[in-house]
């Protein structure tokens, strides 16, 4: 049996599918796949073309590239804002023609015939924006349309000028530079895409017109009601489409000299193959420059490939098209179906495996009701009060879910004011020397708040493991903090994979994804101290100055670090085998500390923690609010001295007062409770304790 247990232990903290799920929840999983399929058609390619990669077909594909390109940049925009443009072939094949008549028709000046071609673009762009964005047109209706349209005034227009477009080559240096000339090894025309890709990265990503676009894209009447002008942002997004599509013809024309009846025939197709392929979608909203530059070196690739295999026309229109349908498939099945696989995967368990609790006669975690008649403070009036602290002047300071920080005045307590407006949700509270009330916010980070209210972030962010797919240098979930005699913050983080909404479901896993902090206010630097814990959920500083305690709250134990002295990285269990969940600790009289169990263990939880393979199926096969989670509907305080010995427990046998209790804090010979699921803060007395004790005169002295 103990054997089994061992290989359980090794199977799922080894080989549990952790990473499948934190890779599945990357942004950059959309990117990667399609690189994976160029890396899969270049290697394809190569092994049947002999030489494929040599400088002058790389030249070439780099030309190709720069025209190809700024045509599915241009659909990119489009199909972003939530729309589409099958007519970018037929204003591509015109704004070829507009830029041979002003090149060799008419002789102007290349800035003029740039000017004009760019033109041509903007009209065809500005009347698919207007159709469809002011007059709310269906996008594929109205530009297949266009498609035709366009289409057919190129096919008026060429046959009357082809023999003066064919005759005459203009004698202009930059226009045969811009066609075949190169720039430190580099063809200029790509260098000129390169340019553009930037500066359309850049606005997509970094600047408000992307965010607006992306927000029309994602849901036009939220972006509607958030004041986004949805109509202007469409016919922009189609303006931009037809001016890239211009730009794309005019590096066209100077490459080839001349224009044929089928230019941009088809090209539509070529584009949104190469557009959907590098993981743009179709829904609108997602997708980004990097997207559309792997699929156009996709498609170009693939069909330069099979042009010099000698495959027919037809059968590679076939074949993108093929390609085209399946791309689309994946692309609406992976949209619909991402969030439901990352859930059935995402939660990955462990075995984790807590002694049995056998109750006897002198078990100093005997139920009692102690906590039945305290006082009740601000009922109704605060919301998830996880934490509580007292100032100087007896003053009462606890966190609310609306994001504020109440203070209730003393002596009654009777009176409330909103002392600090957050934003998020204030968790573990704790006082500087210096009188700045610091706290630790759900999905926030560290902040302070200045004795006349100001509120500042302390930090946000720590190192970044090296080997973590996660992104763990932003601060998802800190829940407690302490400051050491030397100013720096010490601070738990319980989770580096739930958010604040999802704390409890880190339970399930009960695997080691929190850790310790360190923050120094002198440097400014944050850094991890200790990582793999399991949901750290309270942390206090030691009175030798060297050491802290912390809990675990899915352990069941309390330990103890020492960050400074001769035992600098020491870890030693203090408390184990709790018989609840331990969550904030505090300082008490005495040299005592407070704990605060947030639930009650219970055996069928207990047994389910040893069974990582039945909370996996739970996870997958069962609605989320049916999960098995650990009960935190009855909790206690326990007092302990500094050796971890048990002095003294206080129950709420029923539940009623205070159902959950996260946090205890002694203040001048009473005990004052929160809770991150009550509606109150509660208070009782303590006859043995010091009635003139405080945490300040402890950790300060009389400052």
């Amino acid at each position: 049996m103990a054997n089994s247990n061992a290989l359980t232990r090794l199977r799922y903290r080894y080989f549990s599918g952790r990473l499948v799920g934190e890779v599945l929840s990357k942004s950059w999983i959309d990117t990667a796949m399609p690189v994976i399929a160029l890396l899969v058609t270049i290697l394809v390619m190569v092994s049947l073309i002999p030489g494929l990669l040599s400088a002058g077909y790389v030249a070439d594909l780099a030309r190709q590239l720069a025209e190809f390109g700024l045509v599915a940049l241009a659909l990119t925009i489009v199909i972003m804002s939530g729309g589409i443009d099958l007519s970018v072939g037929s204003t591509f094949a015109l704004s070829v023609l507009a830029a041979l008549i002003g090149m060799n028709v008419l002789g102007l000046p290349l800035p003029v015939a740039l000017a004009m071609t760019i033109g041509t673009g903007l009209v065809c762009g500005l009347l698919n924006g207007l159709l469809i964005g002011y007059l709310r047109l269906r996008a594929f209706i109205t530009t297949l349309v266009t498609l035709v349209i366009y289409r057919a005034l190129y096919d008026i227009v060429f046959p009357r000028l082809a023999s003066a477009i064919v005759g005459y080559t203009p004698d202009s240096p930059t226009w045969d530079y811009l066609g075949f000339g190169n720039f430190y090894g580099l063809p200029v025309s790509f260098l000129i895409f390169a340019v553009i890709a930037v500066a359309i990265h850049i606005t997509l990503s970094r600047l408000r017109p992307g965010w607006r676009l992306r927000a029309v894209g994602g849901a036009r009447k939220s972006a509607y009601n958030a004041g986004i002008n949805v109509k202007a942002t469409v016919c922009m997004a189609y303006v931009a489409s037809g001016i890239l599509t211009s730009i794309a013809a005019f590096l066209f024309s100077a490459r080839l000299g001349s224009t044929g009846a089928d230019t941009g025939i088809g090209l539509e197709i070529s584009v949104l193959t190469a557009v959907v392929l590098g993981g743009v979608s179709l829904g609108g909203g997602r997708g980004s420059v990097g997207n559309a530059i792997i699929g156009a070196i996709l498609v170009l690739i693939l069909t330069n490939g099979l042009i010099r295999l000698s495959t027919p026309g037809s059968v590679n229109q076939l074949l993108l098209g093929t390609i085209l349908i399946f791309a689309v498939l994946f692309d609406a099945k992976w949209v619909k179906n991402r969030s439901k696989i990352l859930s059935k995967v995402y939660v990955s368990p462990t075995y984790l495996e807590l002694p049995e609790r056998i109750r006897t006669q002198d078990d100093p975690f005997a139920f009692n009701d102690r906590l039945r008649d305290v006082d009740l403070i601000g009922l109704g009036d605060v919301e998830g009060p996880e934490d509580v602290v007292l100032d100087r002047n007896d003053n009462l300071y606890t966190g609310t879910r609306h994001g504020t920080i109440v203070r209730f005045l003393a002596p009654d307590y009777k009176k409330s004011e909103i002392f600090a407006r957050i934003g998020g949700h204030p968790l573990g509270l704790s006082f500087a020397e210096n009188g700045d009330l610091l706290t630790c916010v759900g999905g926030m980070g560290v902040y302070k708040v200045s004795p006349d209210g100001l509120v500042s972030r302390v930090t946000d962010e720590t190192n970044r493991s090296w080997f973590s797919v996660i992104d763990d240098s932003r601060l998802r979930l800190p829940d407690d903090l302490d400051v050491a005699p030397d100013g720096r913050i010490f601070f738990s983080e319980a989770t580096i994979r739930y958010e604040m909404a999802d704390w409890v479901v880190d339970a399930l896993e009960g695997r080691g994804n929190g850790r310790l902090i360190c923050h120094d206010p002198k440097t400014g630097r944050t850094r991890t101290l200790l990582r793999g814990l399991i949901f750290p959920n309270g942390i206090t500083i030691c009175r030798d100055g060297q050491s802290l305690l912390f809990a675990e709250t899915w352990a069941c134990r309390i330990s103890r670090y020492w960050f400074d002295g001769p035992d600098k990285g020491r870890i030693e269990v203090l408390v184990s085998n709790l018989p609840g969940y331990p969550d904030n600790i505090n300082r008490g009289s005495n040299n005592t500390y407070w704990i605060a169990l947030l639930g009650l263990r219970t055996k069928t939880f207990d047994l389910a923690m040893r069974k990582p393979e039945f909370r996996r199926r739970m996870a997958r096969r069962i609605a989320a609010d049916e999960w098995l989670f650990p009960n935190v509907n009855r909790g206690c305080v326990v007092q302990i001295s500094e050796s971890g010995e048990v002095l003294d427990v206080l129950w709420d046998k029923k539940g009623e007062n205070h159902p959950s209790i996260t946090s205890t804090c002694e203040h001048k010979g009473y005990l004052y409770l929160g809770g991150v699921s009550n509606n109150r803060i509660g208070r009782v007395r303590l006859p043995d304790a010091d009635p003139d004790w405080t945490a300040r005169k402890d950790y300060w002295g009389n400052n």
